[in-house]
């Protein structure tokens, strides 16, 4: 796996939600009209390669499906690529936490004795 690098420039607003949308065009149509879109910011996520922990960067595009109040998201590289899609995703709001398994994460396969 080759990260995209951590310090160079990270697409605009505008740009993150065109590639985003383009995305999910081609690989989620189902939940285009459904969309509602929350917002969009930087985002850091660490990622392991070679067991040494890395910073993966991006735009992070999240948007709710208003048919059944599940959350998505796309977050789009400083190449302007997707490099993360996540969808279905379960939010408690009391305790504030995710409450769908985080399989992409390292972090949270890690706590759990996954490779």
């Amino acid at each position: 796996m080759r990260l995209p690098d951590a310090d160079a420039p990270l697409p605009g607003r505008a740009q993150a939600q065109a590639v985003a949308e383009a995305f999910l065009q081609a690989h989620a149509p189902d939940l285009l009209d459904k969309r509602e879109l929350h917002w969009i910011r930087p985002h850091d996520e660490a990622v392991l390669k070679g067991g040494r922990p890395h910073k993966l960067r991006g735009m992070k595009v999240k948007m709710r499906n208003r048919s059944d109040g599940r959350w998505f998201w796309v977050i789009v590289g400083a190449q302007g690529r997707p490099i993360v899609f996540e969808r279905d995703i379960v939010w408690l709001n009391f305790p504030g936490k995710r409450q769908t398994e985080k399989w992409l994460h390292d972090d949270w396969l890690a706590q759990r004795g996954r490779p």
